[in-house]
């Protein structure tokens, strides 16, 4: 049986805005999101039948139709149903390096992998954009998890434009086991709390839009000065998180309280990072956050800035 074995990075966001509302019930968004070398392997094996089976060596894991890598291999089939009945289904192994609902991308880039994967196995031919219209279906960080780098996200995180990428940032990531944080609560709870600062109109949407695009933040990024890229990080969601989970604002303090380039939760959280010039000052910081927080529920992860998505090994 013909099998493919697929590395997906995790993903952070280093800029996160919440713009307004969109007709489709979504948020308009504006992200900088930057891939990490920290990466789940997916294996992906032909089957001699018509099944998609999934298998995941971590326990919080859903190996039914609930997981996004299965959804992933489910699109594939409805999209290309004679190949699907020529070639047949697929076994899905996910070796879990992620850390699970971590705001990291995780199942989102177990799903890219799959539909990287299943182009291979299948023998289709498509091209990376066509891979990235057919992640946009399952989810708004697919796209992104497929070519991965560091790009600039706008819509609801799907529409993609590549920036310069960066590779020589090094990144402590931190989260407690036992929290974890609910995407649409925080999402939701935002639109509760400032929608008056929405905009909806067009123009304004597209003027926000490119505030950011030629912002301090891609400045920094395009001459890749890492003292202004720690400066100008921002996340909007903080705002929500950080009164319901004290614990992360009090990670983040613990962070910033270090010599780093800059400090924030990813995403809807729990996850935070602190950016840094070397692996060395990396695990020294993360020696020191640990000294300081000694909680055996708080892990840790040193990693780097990577410029690929999804890899075939």
């Amino acid at each position: 049986m013909q099998s493919y074995s697929l590395i997906a990075p995790a993903k952070i966001n280093l800029y996160l805005e919440i713009i307004g509302d969109r007709p489709d019930g979504f948020h308009e968004l504006v992200m900088i999101m930057q891939s990490v070398s920290l990466a789940d392997r997916i294996e992906l094996q032909a089957s001699d039948t018509q099944k998609i089976q999934i298998s995941c060596d971590h326990p919080q894991v859903p190996t039914d139709k609930t997981n996004l890598a299965y959804r992933a291999a489910q699109l594939m089939g409805d999209t290309f149903p004679q190949m699907y009945a020529n070639y047949g289904g697929v076994k899905i192994t996910i070796e879990k390096n992620i850390p699970v609902a971590a705001g990291l991308a995780g199942g989102s880039g177990n799903a890219a992998a799959v539909l990287v994967g299943i182009n291979l196995l299948w023998k289709l031919g498509l091209t990376q954009p066509e891979l990235q219209d057919l992640a946009g279906e399952l989810g708004s960080d697919i796209p992104f998890c497929v070519s991965g780098g560091t790009a600039i996200a706008t819509g609801r995180g799907e529409q993609l434009d590549d920036l310069q990428p960066l590779s020589n940032m090094w990144v402590v990531l931190a989260k407690y086991d036992q929290i974890s944080v609910s995407t649409p609560w925080a999402y939701q709870t935002y639109r509760q709390q400032y929608r008056d600062t929405y905009v909806s109109d067009t123009p304004g949407v597209k003027s926000r839009t490119e505030k950011v695009s030629s912002g301090a933040l891609v400045k920094a990024i395009a001459h890749h000065h890492h003292v202004e890229i720690g400066k100008s990080i921002h996340n909007d969601l903080e705002k929500i998180v950080f009164p319901a989970y004290p614990l992360v604002a009090e990670l983040k303090a613990a962070f910033a309280a270090q010599d780093v380039l800059g400090t924030m939760m990813s995403g809807s959280g729990p996850t935070v990072f602190a950016l840094c010039e070397s692996e060395a000052q990396a695990i020294a910081v993360q020696q020191q956050v640990r000294t300081q927080i000694p909680d055996p529920q708080l892990k840790f992860w040193v990693t780097k800035f990577t410029k690929k998505g999804i890899q075939v090994k």
